[in-house]
């Protein structure tokens, strides 16, 4: 049944969690490295989506999947959570957060630019413009304002950035082809991509891998995997199942970068540059025109 209030409701607060991680991604690290929360976030994700899959009774359709379905599940959990959010995290490490967030939104331009060779659709000339636009955005805010110096803070961390977002949007394009029951999937995703993380955490870590934990660290991956990971995938879910217009939802997710650097403000206390704000509004302006452009 459709219900627009509530439909916004769950998009509201879908948005306001997404707009909380950047602030909380930047305190976890303070406390514990990027592999490290990579691991708390996933197992922690991995147990509420298991626990969201009991309340719903669909546990059994996970003993349905076939063998080339788990291993489609295998690739795509390599794909995220592994390396989408550790390349996510390690760019958060090297790069203030108000920086870090707005680079992360250009996964939309992404999923454009690999829909030509992944699924043969055809670019054009405003899509085009919109991709430019965006990451012109992108060198505002790398460069403090200065995109014509090429000097950024840290070109590593930008690139990081970048990647996770090629990553998430490959992630994406792949789960198109997926008919499996949503929840369900992404907890397969994820279960396979545990053993991969543990083994990760093994190599890295090694004999310094409890000597490492802290609570705090810990914290902030039970907070990333419910807020960032779990509940908000079940939100957004329930509200594109609830709206009269698919368009009207995707629209609120326009708001989670600008509150997002409220709270990059007001909780890290990061002095937010004017460059960060022209850059986003360019980050912004070529996803909105991107999106102008394909109707």
């Amino acid at each position: 049944m459709k219900n627009q209030k509530k439909a916004y409701l769950y998009g509201l607060g879908t948005i306001f969690l997404w707009s909380s991680v950047a602030s909380a991604i930047k305190l976890s690290l303070r406390w514990t490295d990027s592999q490290s929360l990579v691991f708390y976030s996933a197992l922690v994700a991995t147990a509420f989506l298991f626990v969201v899959l009991c309340v719903q009774k669909k546990v059994p359709l996970l003993l349905r999947f076939t063998r080339r379905e788990w291993l489609f599940s295998f690739f795509c959990g390599l794909l995220n959570p592994c390396l989408f959010y550790l390349f996510l995290f390690m760019g958060y490490d090297l790069l203030p957060a108000q920086q870090a967030m707005p680079i992360n939104y250009t996964w939309g331009i992404a999923l454009t630019l690999l829909s030509i060779p992944l699924l043969g659709q055809r670019v054009t000339r405003g899509e085009w413009l919109a991709i430019a636009v965006s990451y012109f955005g992108v060198l505002i805010i790398g460069t403090k304002g200065r995109p014509w110096s090429l000097q950024f803070d840290s070109l590593s961390g930008v690139c990081l950035l970048l990647l996770s977002s090629v990553i998430w949007a490959l992630y994406w394009i792949l789960n198109t082809r997926d008919k499996r029951e949503a929840v369900a999937g992404l907890f397969a995703n994820f279960l396979c991509a545990l053993p991969v993380l543990a083994l990760y955490m093994g190599l890295t870590h090694g004999e310094r891998l409890w000597t490492k934990f802290t609570l705090q660290g810990f914290a902030g991956g039970v907070w990333l995997g419910f807020f960032e990971m779990g509940i908000p995938f079940v939100f957004w879910l329930t509200a594109l199942r609830l709206t009269q217009s698919t368009a009207r939802i995707a629209n609120l997710i326009f708001l989670a970068p600008v509150l997002s650097l409220v709270l990059i403000s007001v909780v890290l206390g990061e002095k937010i540059y004017p460059a960060t704000i022209v850059g986003l509004g360019f980050v912004l302006a070529g996803l909105v025109l991107q999106r102008f452009m394909k109707h």
